[in-house]
């Protein structure tokens, strides 16, 4: 079992910076990669960002150029730093951590990002 738990999240103006952390805890060893995924109300889940162990990162469309995710795999910790940030950002963003030894994704509580026009 793997728990992740995630911080950072708050109101920010549009144009504004905002990051968001996540840790990881439990059977880390086996880890290969974390993401982040958001959700507006009403809206499904969407992929965000992910980061590989050995540091392969991808991004969605929507935010490339402007969100940048980075891991500190001692720590077991994925940041996601959140650059120009517009209305359209605003989402309960939650952490995911994928693991070799397959099955579903795990998944962290959420943290609300909300942004002031």
């Amino acid at each position: 079992q793997v728990q992740l738990v995630e911080s950072g999240g708050a109101l920010v103006q549009a144009g504004g910076s905002l990051r968001l952390s996540c840790t990881a805890s439990g059977r880390t060893f086996t880890i290969y990669t974390m993401g982040w995924f958001r959700q507006a109300p009403g809206k499904e889940r969407d992929f965000v960002a992910r980061v590989t162990w050995g540091g392969h990162t991808d991004y969605a469309d929507a935010v490339k150029g402007r969100f940048t995710i980075s891991a500190d795999t001692p720590k077991n910790t994925v940041y996601l730093q959140l650059n120009n940030v517009k209305p359209e950002d605003a989402a309960v963003y939650y952490c995911s951590a994928n693991t070799q030894t397959g099955g579903d994704p795990y998944w962290g509580q959420g943290t609300q990002v909300t942004v002031s026009s």
